[in-house]
């Protein structure tokens, strides 16, 4: 797996990329503009997600196999790298966790902890890890408690609610029927407790690069 991610040619913007091309060739007609419209929906909307400089919240979430993980406990080692993502379901996302999982040994190399945060229910994010070979901590944010004090939370609007339970009725995976995903952040979180760097782009399309991750840590 890291061979296939480590390609210096390679960047996880290409991946998304060829993926994207991929789908877009085969979707049927009209469903690529209906996700470009929710896209637009939640860019359009007045947020103020947490940025560099800003205190993490701490907090306390189960991981896969229902173990409580503490932000502050895990602090106390080293950064800790926060990096949501929307739900196993999601392929962008699958793409994204492979790529963090190839850059492990140079996170943990820098001093860092990786952890990913999720709505989907541990059971759920047990599948998730397992289909992905993931190494690394994977934390149910049920309901979206923790996206929420970062302020990264937002509700899908009706079509594509409609869309995304054609396929996998997002209930199912959450546990609830709010609708509510988080925008797939990324947060680099020093010793203090402050923020140092922060992905926050409402396009699920677009994912903060490890390279660039990696190259923050080392600046710390």
């Amino acid at each position: 797996m890291e061979d296939q991610f480590n390609n210096i040619s390679n960047s996880l913007a290409n991946e998304l990329e060829m993926f994207q091309n991929s789908w877009n060739a085969a979707a049927p007609e009209g469903l690529q503009s209906k996700f470009e419209h929710g896209i637009a929906e939640v860019s359009a909307t007045n947020r103020s997600a947490l940025t560099v400089g800003d205190k993490a919240p701490d907090f306390e979430l189960n991981n896969a196999v229902n173990r409580p993980v503490k932000l502050s406990t895990l602090l106390r080692s080293g950064p800790v790298i926060l990096s949501w993502y929307r739900g196993g379901w999601c392929p962008y996302c699958n793409i994204q966790l492979r790529y963090l999982q190839s850059y492990l040994s140079q996170f943990k190399a820098a001093g860092a902890r990786l952890v990913a945060l999720s709505p989907e229910l541990p059971d759920k994010s047990l599948s998730t890890t397992e289909k992905n070979e993931l190494t690394f901590e994977v934390l149910t944010d049920y309901n979206n408690t923790v996206a929420r004090q970062f302020n990264i939370a937002f509700t899908l609007n009706e079509e594509l609610v409609d869309i995304y339970n054609n396929f996998h009725k997002l209930e199912d995976y959450n546990g609830v029927a709010t609708n509510e995903l988080p925008i797939p952040a990324t947060y680099v979180i020093d010793t203090d407790g402050m923020i140092r760097y922060a992905f926050v782009d409402p396009d699920y399309r677009k994912r903060a690069e490890p390279a660039e991750i990696l190259a923050v840590l080392k600046s710390l």
